[in-house]
């Protein structure tokens, strides 16, 4: 009797390893929120080859645009929640529902990998007449209604940094220069017309370095290696730390259900993926910070990203919808 029972608990391993190995049975679809040739598609098309390499199977990417990203996010939703669908992203979906723009978000979804954000910054002119985010605050309490901010619209990373400040500092009287996306915006600070931009890391860096615009403050916890004379915003004011880090992002979902040996066979190729010296460079050369979290403590991540976000562009009367209406919490 204890041989045949011994026996059964065998043929029963060998059954459950044999269907771990299983998968994938067949191609995946990779469906990437953004068009070809955005960061998200530059992310996604770099990690994955490396990841598929873990995994053993392929995954066919499909760009997938519209609504912001909803149409992608809406399609994998109603695909089966068997991992042969996953959903390559950015931060958008988390601002759905206060947006406006659907019912569903991450929360839908199980991270496989959040690969890397990128590091907001505040910079200004080279003439402006302050050097820091400290000197910046006097100068627009002395000169009201005369510093001119870019900005990019309502959800977009210059209006998330400048209503942060806003909470921290108290409402700035600031002149905002809308611009269709942040290069324009870049390009009108060198030129003078505006004079300060928050930015991302990675699209401001060059132009930092080059003499063009100057850091006046990088919004993060700690100092950023690539520009590591640049102070971050906590250092002149440590309430920003209830927000930060934060900043956009990259991710790989897939459908909440998926089972979790598929789950974790995910996880475990696309941590290789992104240890991958190549997409590390990619990473690197953008000014991306490095994540690579997923399970608790990728949740954790999203679920701060969210609340502090949605809570932002609320008291900034920037969102449709409260966050109180679907039980986002206030950081």
């Amino acid at each position: 009797m204890k041989r045949f029972v011994f026996g059964a608990l065998s043929a029963l391993a060998l059954t459950s390893t044999a269907a771990l190995a299983e998968y994938p049975e067949k191609e995946i679809q990779g469906i990437i929120q953004w068009g070809a040739g955005g960061s998200t598609d530059t992310v996604m098309r770099s990690v994955t080859p490396h990841a598929e390499a873990a995994l053993g199977g392929t995954v066919v990417m499909q760009n997938m645009t519209g609504g912001v990203g909803a149409i992608a996010l809406n399609h994998v939703v109603g695909e089966d929640a068997d991992g042969y669908t996953l959903l390559m992203g950015a931060e958008n979906p988390m601002l759905y529902k206060i947006m406006g723009l659907g019912d569903k978000d991450y929360n839908d979804f199980t991270p496989i990998s959040i690969l890397a954000r990128g590091t907001p910054m505040l910079v200004a002119n080279p003439d402006a007449p302050y050097n820091t985010y400290a000197e910046l605050m006097d100068y627009i309490k002395a000169n009201p209604g005369e510093v001119r901010f870019g900005a990019t619209g309502p959800g977009g990373l210059p209006s998330v940094v400048t209503a942060m400040i806003n909470t921290i500092e108290g409402d700035l009287d600031v002149i905002s220069v809308p611009y269709d996306g942040d290069g324009p915006a870049l390009t009108a600070l060198q030129g003078g017309a505006i004079d300060v931009m928050p930015a991302v890391l990675g699209a401001a860096i060059e132009g930092v370095r080059a003499g063009k615009m100057k850091p006046l403050a990088v919004f993060d916890v700690e100092r950023n290696e690539k520009l590591p004379d640049a102070p971050v915003v906590t250092e002149f004011n440590a309430a920003f730390e209830t927000y930060l880090p934060w900043g956009p992002f990259f991710g790989v979902f897939v459908k909440n259900g998926t089972p979790d040996d598929v789950i974790a066979k995910l996880q475990a190729a696309y941590a290789e993926g992104a240890k991958h010296p190549d997409f590390v460079e990619l990473m690197d050369n953008r000014g991306f910070t490095m994540m690579g979290i997923s399970g608790a403590e990728a949740d954790a991540f999203l679920s701060k990203w969210q609340q502090g976000t949605a809570w932002l562009l609320q008291d900034a009367g920037l969102a449709k919808n409260s966050p109180e209406e679907f039980g986002i919490a206030r950081p």
